[in-house]
């Protein structure tokens, strides 16, 4: 039998689950996400229109208790304690009394602590932690939402000093959790107000839409937990993400849509596995590169010749798969100033087997500490610059325009580093002048999903695809270098766009 999970207003679109699930099952797969995402970009537009995201469970996975001897450490410092007590309780309650032995804890446990203090931890879970933990599913309907013009509301029962920072990766402006009262910048070891659990979730996002003046018939909301059934049902759009059981009877008695995301797993033996084949793929594809081409004595033959086997023996060994839109424009023209969204250190493979031959690139010194990627970029003659001193990377910027003037293609990242999260940051405008000076255009590079090969925080690699959408070159010829903030922001507008709306290939 089939069953549909429709929605619950006249005229809402339709949410199908695969043909033969049941709704008990996990529907899962991009058709339902897809679905979801035009529902969205088909419903009522604007600021007056609510998107409000439910957030352990929803939008960030949880995380499972750490080894009882981690445990006992963390305990016998203040801080070790503050850090598993933030980082433990992302999840969210999933009962009544769960959330009794959490408010107890964060009364009992916190009382006295600077909120200065929680405020940093916070921050810092999520820069080691959290932010690989992020479902990319939610990241893509908070961007579609932000799209539609849509106010965008992060909620939970927890603090904000674990949501905050989500929040702000995700550009969620407003966000509404149980409240810490505070005396004198230290929490006093009292909740300021309602608890923000059951109705009380409810009550907040009611008194958000009175005071910003929403209309929640025309409103979205996306939760997984039947605390959060009240929240569910104050909009006139409720979605059920990865439902508990009591989500899943009442989505199916009332004909509320379900998508279930996939939770970012912790590395397994057959990905240290695959990480060791990949890193012995990538040193003996280098060196089977250069012994290739070692007669012609020609570096640059060398060079090319080692990151195209370099590359390609390392998405052997590892299996992932890359798939390339508008592979034509990697060939034409030549040189260009490659540019493209950095998260991972995977991208300098894909970066080497999309654009084959005839580039260098620009990174950062730090880069040069790396054993296997610092050798292998300055045998390419990588040019390394220092980000703390702007004075040293302007000028040694210099030779590369006479390197693009030469023939050779640079690859640049504008963003400067590595991103935690597929959010594009703001660009950087050395790329730009230097094509300007070269009289090159600028060739956008947009990858998706390298950050899931491999998470930045980490060298271990998965299994799974990347994608590659490369778009035509920009003739930056005509620009006036003083509108170059201008003409920056809207290169960098186009990898948003390309990543929120994929091109078919």
């Amino acid at each position: 039998m089939t069953h549909r999970v429709r929605g619950v207003a006249a005229g809402r679109p339709t949410l199908p689950l695969r043909p033969g699930v049941g709704v008990t099952q996990r529907p899962v797969g991009a058709m339902e996400l897809d679905e979801a995402l035009a529902a969205v970009r088909s419903g009522p537009q604007g600021p007056r229109i609510a998107a409000v995201f439910d957030f352990g469970g929803t939008v960030v996975n949880g995380f499972n208790p750490p080894p009882w001897p981690r445990r006992l450490l963390r305990r016998s410092s203040t801080q070790g304690a503050l850090t598993a007590g933030l980082l433990g309780s992302i999840r969210g309650a999933r009962s009544e009394g769960e959330y009794e032995r959490f408010l107890q804890n964060v009364m009992y446990g916190w009382a006295g602590v600077s909120e200065a203090d929680l405020e940093e931890i916070g921050r810092d879970i999520f820069a080691h932690s959290v932010y690989g933990h992020i479902y990319p599913e939610a990241w893509r309907l908070v961007r579609e939402h932000e799209a539609a013009g849509h106010t965008l509301v992060l909620v939970s029962s927890v603090t904000r000093y674990q949501v905050r920072p989500v929040a702000d990766e995700l550009s969620i402006q407003h966000v509404l959790t149980t409240a810490m009262a505070v005396q004198d910048g230290v929490l006093t070891g009292h909740v300021e107000g309602k608890p923000l659990w059951r109705n009380g979730k409810a009550d907040a996002v009611r008194r958000f839409a009175i005071a910003h003046d929403l209309d929640l018939t025309q409103s979205w909301a996306y939760a997984d937990s039947a605390a959060d059934l009240p929240l569910l049902q104050t909009v006139g759009h409720p979605v059920a993400v990865n439902p508990d059981p009591r989500v899943v009877l009442e989505a199916a008695e009332k004909d509320w849509p379900v998508l279930h995301f996939r939770p970012r797993q912790s590395p397994r033996a057959t990905d240290y596995i695959r990480t060791l084949t990949g890193l012995t793929g990538l040193l003996g594809g280098a060196l089977f590169g250069v012994a290739a081409k070692a007669h012609t004595k020609q570096r640059r033959q060398m060079a090319d010749s080692m990151m195209t086997h370099a590359a390609d023996s390392t998405l052997r060994g590892t299996g992932v798969k890359i798939r390339v839109t508008g592979a034509e424009h990697t060939r034409a023209p030549r040189p260009a100033v490659f540019i493209f969204n950095h998260q991972s250190q995977f991208d300098i493979v894909v970066l080497a087997e999309v654009l084959g031959t005839g580039f260098t690139g620009v990174a950062k010194r730090e880069i040069t500490k790396n054993p296997i990627f610092g050798p292998l970029m300055r045998f390419v003659e990588v040019t390394f610059i220092d980000r703390a001193n702007t004075v040293a990377a302007k000028a040694a910027l210099e030779p590369v325009v006479e390197t693009l003037r030469g023939g050779l293609s640079v690859v640049i990242a504008p963003e400067g580093t590595r991103s935690l999260t597929p959010r594009v940051g703001p660009f950087k405008k050395g790329a730009f002048h230097i094509a300007i000076q070269a009289g090159v255009p600028v060739i956008p590079v947009v990858i998706r999903n390298a950050g899931e090969i491999a998470w930045r925080n980490s060298a271990v690699i998965r299994k799974g695809h990347v994608d590659v959408a490369v778009l035509p070159p920009i003739d930056v010829g005509g620009w006036d270098p003083a509108d170059l903030d201008a003409h920056a922001e809207q290169v960098r507008q186009l990898f948003v766009d390309t990543l929120l709306h994929w091109p078919k290939s």
